[in-house]
């Protein structure tokens, strides 16, 4: 998997095709990644002790790595990445614009 924590994405597929976001979390082994203000559900909480009213709970749910692409940070569109060897060590660079991701 190519994206990792704090890479900016945007969705390429799905119902929330289109937006861009911070991925917050990457599943590996479920090849998942979770997209902050991507996959918005709602989870209905129950009344407790300490909140008596119950909630409505917005969580980010994981979407799979191959509906979201990173973003080039030179053009500012969706692109494929690759790897360079620089200095002996393997660095992510963009197919696009072969610009270095950190």
């Amino acid at each position: 998997m190519k994206i990792i924590k704090g890479d900016k994405v945007v969705v390429i597929a799905g119902k929330d095709k289109g937006k861009t976001g911070i991925v917050q979390a990457v599943y590996p082994k479920k090849n998942k990644v979770v997209v902050e203000g991507v996959n918005v559900h709602k989870r209905h909480k129950k009344p407790s002790q300490q909140s008596p009213e119950g909630s409505v709970v917005e969580m980010y749910v994981p979407i799979d790595a191959s509906n979201v692409a990173i973003v080039d940070p030179k053009t500012k569109k969706a692109t494929r990445v690759g790897y360079a060897v620089e200095k002996g060590k393997k660095v992510r660079v963009t197919k696009a614009s072969g610009s270095k991701l950190n």
